[in-house]
């Protein structure tokens, strides 16, 4: 019976694919599942960090570390490190330019004349000026912190971004040995394909052999 006959494209149990499933369908199906793992782990990125949420007030909570503090009567003002890091990066910033060494000479040149070509009546730090000097001491006595803070947080920046492009560079490595894998696999198959010529002289090999049977007969 006609109904009995297995279609030669049906799945026969045991069979991992179908007959007719070629290497490119089967390429295709990888990179597909390749897509999506990338989509998963993008969300689950995307998931953490929308589970760190930012308290009232600035200050940032953190879920997982027990809190410190115990709460009193009485409720110091808390401070947010990231914006006091931020405040450092442009105090140090503001410091190793070019603006800040022409205001301080400016102003080192305004107090010495004040101080010198003035009336001594008007006269606020005489000579040898040493409240400039306990000034110029208590700016660099904080500067000196501020700059070694802003370079902490440029290596924390840093040490991250490496990490980063570290992981980049493994998951193109990953991808690019399984696409050569692939393509190595591709051509495996595809050395097995019949090409254009090979049937072409095939069927001119078929023909010549009819026309060499076809005189023998009509030479009989």
């Amino acid at each position: 019976m006609d109904g009995d006959r297995k279609r030669p494209n049906d799945k026969r149990p045991g069979d991992g694919k179908r007959p007719n499933d070629g290497p490119g369908q089967r390429i295709q199906g990888e990179l597909r599942e390749l897509r999506q793992l990338r989509e998963l782990r993008a969300r689950e990125q995307r998931g953490r960090r929308e589970e760190r949420p930012a308290a009232a007030g600035g200050v940032r909570v953190r879920l997982d570390q027990p809190r410190t503090a115990r709460p009193g009567l009485i409720r110091l003002p808390a401070w947010d490190p990231e914006a006091f890091g931020k405040l450092s990066e442009r105090i140090a910033r503001f410091l190793g330019t070019g603006r800040f060494i022409v205001w301080m000479t400016g102003v080192i040149i305004v107090w010495v004349l004040w101080n010198t070509l003035l009336p001594a009546a008007v006269h606020f730090d005489d000579f040898p000026f040493i409240f400039l000097t306990l000034a110029l001491s208590l700016q660099a006595s904080y500067a000196a912190p501020l700059i070694l803070l802003a370079q902490n947080r440029q290596d924390d920046r840093d040490r991250v971004n490496m990490e980063q492009d570290r992981a980049r560079s493994d998951r193109s490595i990953a991808d690019t040995e399984y696409l050569t894998r692939e393509v190595a696999a591709l051509r495996q198959g595809l050395g097995e394909v019949a090409t254009r010529a090979f049937i072409a002289s095939e069927l001119q090999g078929l023909l010549k052999e009819l026309d060499e049977r076809r005189e023998s007969a009509d030479t009989l």
